[in-house]
């Protein structure tokens, strides 16, 4: 494979390796009869990308011919040294002329050649591994919503969140208005949390073609990253959605460059599951992929149990795992557990105590006081 560059399509190169570095470790390369395919894919396999660039985008472009010995190779390379060859985008504007990319297999090196000016070459000699076609499996015409707007305003829209947020929700109301709010988990108390929430006008989109009240929560991460190219290269921005927990596929499409980003959305939790966990307390812990759940469940069976065993009685009925547990216990424990910095939703740090470390406190323990003071008199007597 040979594909040489020129002029500023040097500089829309490095903006795609830019993109593609939030998304994974390693750059997939794949030079086919369509063009030059650069992808991506995080380790959770959740978030996929890819830069398709025509033979139009290149001055020269050889994919490799039907020959056996000049055969289609794809092969994959680290990020991290891909990335240093483009890491300074304003320098790539003024001082690099034209960039070579050679792919040989029988060199084991992937050549990227920058030459700049006066004179000045630069050459980078890496290393790659073969790998197999990475391709995610999706189809937009599938979607049963889309929507499409200049990539500079939803760029001005984001810029509103921190850039510590993970997941941000969009959401279309039944009136046609689009609005994207930061993911709040359910969680969350909602005195101690911050939300931010930005509508935008229908009419500020170029085409909304969505379900009335539709929504979905993904990573804001990657699409900041393609947000940033599509506002460099002036490009609109297309998205596709389905149902919550449906991945969503944003794209960008010109004349010498298609731009793909598949990102998994949240799904939504499911009712029916939690119910039994949260109010069935005193059955044994049901199966769940929350570990602190399946935790807090099995920690209040083994609670419920030795207080059967050591009253006799029956318990009482199961408390929910978000009440708070009622002042039943004398001013000493009450203090006790407010210094352990007791969490809503579990059992009181007392019975965590006296589960753990073989307590032997009974509701009589508090008169075991008068009897250390007569222990105490007698002693000074005898002085």
């Amino acid at each position: 494979m040979k594909c040489l560059i020129a002029g500023g399509n040097v500089k829309v190169l490095g903006r795609a390796v830019h993109s593609l570095s939030r998304i994974g470790d390693e750059l997939y390369l794949e030079p086919t009869e369509r063009g030059l395919s650069l992808r991506a894919i995080n380790s959770s396999r959740s978030a996929f990308a890819s830069f398709l660039f025509t033979p139009l985008f290149f001055q020269r472009y050889e994919a490799g011919g039907p020959l056996p010995s000049t055969e289609l190779f794809r092969c994959k390379v680290l990020m991290k040294s891909f990335l240093g060859v483009f890491r300074s985008l304003p320098s790539l504007e003024k001082a690099v002329e034209k960039c070579l990319i050679l792919l040989n297999p029988q060199l084991s090196r992937l050549v990227v050649q920058l030459h700049c000016k006066y004179g000045v070459t630069k050459t980078h000699n890496l290393t790659f591994q073969e790998c197999e076609q990475l391709q995610a499996v999706y189809d937009t015409q599938r979607c049963a919503s889309s929507l499409r707007a200049p990539a500079q305003v939803l760029a001005e829209a984001v810029v509103h969140f921190p850039m510590t947020l993970a997941e941000v929700t969009l959401r279309v109301d039944p009136g046609g208005r689009i609005s994207l709010r930061n993911h709040v988990e359910d969680e969350a108390e909602p005195t101690k949390t911050m939300v931010t929430e930005l509508w935008l006008a229908k009419d500020e989109f170029e085409a909304v073609a969505a379900a009335p009240d539709s929504h979905i929560t993904f990573c804001l991460r990657e699409f900041r990253g393609l947000l940033s190219f599509a506002e460099a290269s002036n490009l609109p921005l297309s998205i596709y959605y389905d149902a919550p927990g449906r991945p969503v596929v944003f794209t960008l499409d010109d004349t010498v460059l298609e731009v793909t980003l598949v990102l998994a959305t949240l799904s939504e939790p499911d009712s029916s599951s939690q119910h039994p966990t949260a109010n069935g307390a005193s059955h044994g812990p049901a199966p769940s992929d929350d570990f602190a759940d399946d935790l807090e469940s099995y920690m209040i069976a083994m609670e419920t149990s030795a207080y059967e065993e050591s009253s006799g009685t029956p318990p009482p009925p199961p408390f929910p795992l978000r009440a708070p547990h009622p002042p039943t216990t004398d001013p000493e424990e009450e203090e006790e557990e407010e210094e352990g910095g007791a969490v809503p939703g579990t059992p009181p740090h007392k019975k965590f105590r006296s589960l753990f470390f073989g307590s032997v406190l009974t509701p009589g323990g508090p008169n075991l006081a008068p009897m250390q003071e007569v222990l105490a008199e007698d002693s000074d007597g005898e002085y």
